[in-house]
């Protein structure tokens, strides 16, 4: 299958980008059907990573030495959230360093039913270095004794998202409290109504996309928010009694970091505060520091020129963001 022009000018500018940067990888996240052999050959130098959500558009590609497949969940995600997936999964996996420049390629615009979408319409490179800072898959294992990976993982993603999006336009800060749910439990009290009771524990597993979402709504009220080393969310609202004794808190940082820090130094809980300032995620674990995490920006997404011919001067409609 032959490729269409614009994948084709997004390829070139990828390995263009790849080698003038320079950057490490090329990332493409495509949900279509996509000649392989072609963009293997255009991208030929390159350091090459491919993530898909159906496992038979990238089936040719695992026995490949040019290609690294990086599986998604089988979830009806933004194509942000996609990206972040991958990116993240890479990470976590040591598949990609922290540190890397990545140029990705991705359908990104929205297109009618009518419309056969592009392989490929959008380009953005990203600086892992400034998203990603510290995180590998050792310090994620650091990490198990207070819960499993997938749901460190769940975790890991609730928090940048509130930290990326906050709500309804406005930016939001919490703390998120993983395991040692009654002891911390018992060092905390609450703040308001627990929103979660009454709800089945299907309603309230954090590793469910659904219930991250509802969770997200949660975080804007005030206390913090525990969740089971299951990954059952058990409460929120709740304001941690812990004492900070022994805690040392860089300069810059307030009550939510040393709430957390404290939670963390008391319990075997570890606890993720949401700065809501900057979006960044900060996880503490006996009292310190372990993870900085800066969640991922939105990236630009470059669209075509749409080229009008009317009965006056011809304009251009620039459509990047």
């Amino acid at each position: 299958m032959s490729l269409p022009s614009q994948t084709v000018a997004l390829l070139q500018a990828a390995r263009d980008l790849v080698k003038t940067l320079p950057a490490d990888a090329v990332l493409l996240l495509t949900e279509t059907p996509i000649d392989w052999d072609e963009v293997s050959r255009m991208l030929s130098g390159c350091r090459l990573f491919v993530a898909a959500e159906n496992p038979a558009l990238t089936k040719s590609l695992r026995e490949s030495p040019d290609w690294t497949v990086i599986d998604l969940d089988p979830e009806p995600l933004p194509t942000q959230d996609r990206m972040n997936s991958a990116l993240l999964k890479g990470v976590t996996g040591e598949l990609i360093q922290p540190g890397a420049h990545i140029v990705a390629l991705y359908n990104g615009i929205a297109s009618s039913e009518e419309d056969a979408p592009e392989p490929v319409d959008s380009l953005s490179v990203i600086h892992l270095g400034e998203h990603l800072e510290r995180m590998t898959a050792q310090d994620l294992r650091v990490l198990e004794g207070a819960a499993p990976l997938e749901v460190l993982r769940a975790v890991v993603d609730l928090a940048t998202e509130i930290g990326r999006e906050g709500r309804e336009g406005q930016p939001v800060g919490t703390i998120l409290v993983v395991g040692d749910t009654r002891r911390v439990l018992s060092m905390s009290h609450f703040q308001n109504f627990n929103p979660f009771r009454g709800y089945s524990r299907a309603e309230r597993d954090v590793r469910k996309r659904d219930v991250r979402e509802q969770i997200k709504e949660i975080a804007k009220l005030d206390g913090a928010i525990l969740i089971g080393h299951d990954g059952i969310a058990e409460a929120a609202c709740l304001h941690l009694g812990a004492r900070a004794d022994g805690v040392t808190m860089r300069k810059g940082f307030g009550s939510r970091h040393m709430a957390a820090a404290g939670i963390s130094k008391q319990t075997k809980a570890i606890a993720f505060a949401v700065s809501q300032s900057s979006g960044s995620v900060r996880v503490f674990q006996k009292g310190e520091e372990v993870l900085h995490i800066e969640p991922l920006a939105r990236p630009h997404v470059w669209q075509p020129f749409k080229l009008e011919t009317q009965e006056g001067p011809t304009e251009a409609n620039d459509g990047v963001e």
